[in-house]
């Protein structure tokens, strides 16, 4: 340590000697090396809501049922993570089976003449009921992880990705059109208000786009939660949005937020439908919950279902509301109120019920 003391001392005195026969308008001419701030890295934009990012990278869990889709001869068609059935919704019997390549599923719709189609993470596919005939379709789409699907006034398919929008012609099968610049990026959930125009909700408030054009008619933001999961059109034709932060009630027209539904405001809200008696039934993370639209107030809390973590509904379905969770199918008679879970699609069903 002496040493190290020392010859720190000298090396000073040595570089002031050197400095000293420099002359003084050379130094003035030496140039100090550059300093630049630090800036922080550009803000990240998520390709999915907050939830959906969480849910991905868990463990995949064998009994999420993620969509709903009643077909025109009122039987019910269940995407899991296992798979597509189609069920009889007044006896809950399995009636068919389908086997896709990727299980995991986004979203389903039905065309005018009956084909399902099929959104999931890995593209869309079609199917036809009558020979349960999987069809693959390559359409180049903004990208393949498949959110949402809607089958617009006219017949044309839109496809709702993580990385905006595109619109299909189900009878042609062709490509029409792909928004790829959609404010907000992500296509969460689509639905058409009265004059046939499209909503989508996305990570940064509601997009309107006309189905005619393809074009954004307007956009609102700044919504508390910011990010739409999940709309309904309302019979009075207003738009209900259900945020990770509430659940909102807006006016298509002026874009003004009408109210926060007091019961639902801090509490992730995940599916919302109309039945036909005009109710609103509200999925959240945290459970299911029938309310009136006039007031917000609570009509039903249920319990019994797989899980209280809600993930899509069918009302009217069989005289019943069907309930995809985290952990299977359940359903609720309207005539008793009661919530029971689907004997095929749970945790509790054998391995060869469930198999596919």
């Amino acid at each position: 340590m002496r040493h190290t003391v020392i010859d720190q001392a000298l090396t000073a005195i040595w570089l002031g000697s050197i400095l000293c026969l420099v002359p003084p308008a050379a130094l003035a001419q030496v140039t100090p090396s550059p300093s630049y701030e630090s800036q922080p890295p550009p803000p990240r934009v998520d390709p999915l809501p907050e939830q959906r990012l969480l849910q991905d990278t868990q463990p995949a869990p064998d009994y999420r049922v993620t969509a709903l889709q009643r077909d025109v001869t009122g039987n019910l068609w269940v995407g899991s993570w296992q798979g597509l059935a189609q069920i009889d919704p007044n006896t809950g019997r399995v009636l068919s089976r389908i086997n896709l390549p990727n299980t995991v599923i986004g979203d389903l719709a039905e065309d005018r003449v009956g084909r399902l189609w099929v959104g999931t993470y890995e593209g869309l596919k079609r199917i036809d009921p009558r020979s349960n005939e999987i069809t693959a379709q390559n359409f180049r789409l903004p990208s393949n992880r498949v959110l949402s699907l809607l089958i617009d006034n006219r017949g044309y398919l839109w496809v709702g990705t993580d990385r905006g929008l595109a619109l299909i012609s189900p009878d042609q099968g062709l490509l029409m059109t792909t928004l790829q610049e959609l404010p907000g990026v992500s296509a969460n959930t689509l639905t058409l208000d009265r004059q046939g125009q499209l909503w989508v909700g996305t990570l940064d408030g509601l997009v309107q786009v006309n189905t005619a054009s393809s074009l954004v008619m307007s956009r609102i933001e700044n919504l508390p939660g910011s990010t739409v999961q999940t709309l309904a059109l309302s019979p009075d034709d207003q738009l209900w949005a259900g945020t990770p932060a509430g659940l909102l009630v807006v006016d298509p027209e002026t874009g003004a937020v009408l109210r926060s539904v007091t019961l639902f405001r801090g509490r992730n809200v995940t599916s919302t439908r109309f039945d036909q008696f005009g109710n609103l039934w509200v999925g959240t993370d945290r459970g299911l919950f029938a309310i009136n639209r006039y007031n917000g107030a609570l009509l039903r809390e249920i319990s019994g279902l797989p899980s209280s973590r809600v993930l899509d509904l069918s009302p009217d379905t069989g005289n019943k509301v069907w309930v995809g969770t985290t952990e299977g199918l359940g359903w609720i008679s309207l005539t008793t109120g009661v919530a029971t879970a689907h004997e095929t699609f749970s945790r509790s069903a054998p391995e060869a019920a469930i198999g596919f």
